[in-house]
């Protein structure tokens, strides 16, 4: 009898341990799934503001670990972006899935719209609660300071303020780009007039000083490096990036401190696909997708990733601050008084 019981037993445990083998073999079958992207499927569209080929090596890395999903990019400035999702709303027929632009103000007004999807990715949790909106409608991605671009074969000795761009040894050669067209453009045009000691003033000095206005960032830089202006308001990473490649370009942060956009990503509410969507953000937000920022010359805005060389990280910034909500309330106004200022 006891042989018989402990042959019983010796089968009943094999089974067991088959059993529980084949449970673990599962779960490590899915886990391999779900690392391997192809938990996530179906077509995915990305609105952005980013440069083609930032935002193409993005999707890249993307696709890269979730081969199943298709992405499509749609790309422009800022404003263009946002005025293609307000017209697709209001024929009922929202394309994007996920949106990825320059500030939190642009998303505050989706948020007050309804338009977007709440979602607390939990990558968020390595980065400044700051940055992260409280209901999970956006999260920073990423920090851009903007400062000022020096040509350095045409300026000896680099200014450390924005008053440069008043004075009159810019007078004609200085650029700056329109906050018509660039959501970075209109962000700062709401932090620094409302700066008591910057205010609409500097605008105007601006103006009065024969600043040159034009679409966007890019183009700024290019006449900066070209010469054919000596100073301009530029994102930080763009001179950066161009220094590196040999451009005759510096880059100063003013002493009076600098606006900060952190370029934020969001899911639309009326998204085909949801799952894929918040794959897409938690990839951009990793550890992975932060360092392809860093790659790419962006500040990460994740605890932990060193900022590329020749920009400041956030603690080392000294940013000019201002309540989202208020430039949300004042942005159309703040434009409005722009392109009364500069005849735009």
């Amino acid at each position: 009898m006891n042989k018989l019981f402990t042959g019983a037993s010796v089968l009943a445990m094999t089974a067991m341990l088959a059993a529980c083998s084949g449970e673990e073999a599962a779960r490590n079958a899915e886990a391999e799934s779900t690392d391997s992207g192809s938990a996530v499927s179906g077509s995915l569209d990305f609105y952005t503001s980013q440069p083609d080929a930032d935002a193409q090596a993005l999707v890249d890395a993307f696709t890269e670990k979730n081969p199943d999903v298709e992405v499509s990019v749609f790309r422009s400035g800022t404003e263009e972006v946002v005025s293609k999702i307000q017209a697709e709303d209001q024929a009922g027929d929202i394309q994007a899935d996920v949106l990825l632009v320059a500030d939190s103000v642009t998303f505050e007004n989706f948020k007050k719209e309804e338009l977007l999807l709440p979602y607390k990715s939990p990558e968020a949790e390595a980065i400044d609660e700051s940055f992260v909106d409280p209901d999970g409608a956006y999260t920073g991605t990423k920090v851009m300071a903007t400062g000022l671009v020096v040509n350095t074969n045409e300026v000896k000795d680099l200014p450390d303020s924005w008053t440069v761009l008043t004075e009159e040894a810019s007078k004609g050669k200085a650029v700056m780009p329109s906050p018509l067209y660039s959501g970075a453009a209109a962000y700062n045009l709401g932090v620094i007039t409302k700066q008591e000691d910057m205010g609409w003033e500097f605008y105007e000095n601006m103006r009065t000083n024969d600043i040159t206005i034009t679409q966007g960032n890019g183009a700024v830089l290019e006449g900066v490096a070209m010469g054919e202006q000596h100073y301009g308001m530029i994102v930080d990473y763009l001179v950066a990036r161009a220094k590196s490649d040999g451009s005759p370009v510096e880059l100063v942060y003013p002493k009076e401190g600098v606006p900060v956009i952190t370029e934020p990503v969001g899911i639309l509410a009326n998204t085909d696909n949801e799952k894929a969507a918040q794959a897409f953000v938690d990839f951009v937000l990793s550890e992975e997708g932060q360092e392809l920022a860093s790659e790419q010359g962006y500040t990460p805005i994740r605890e932990g990733i060193e900022a590329p060389e020749g920009l400041k990280s956030l603690d080392e910034m000294n940013v000019l601050e201002a309540d989202s909500v208020e430039l949300l309330e004042t942005r159309e106004d703040d434009k409005a008084k722009f392109g009364e200022i500069f005849g735009q």
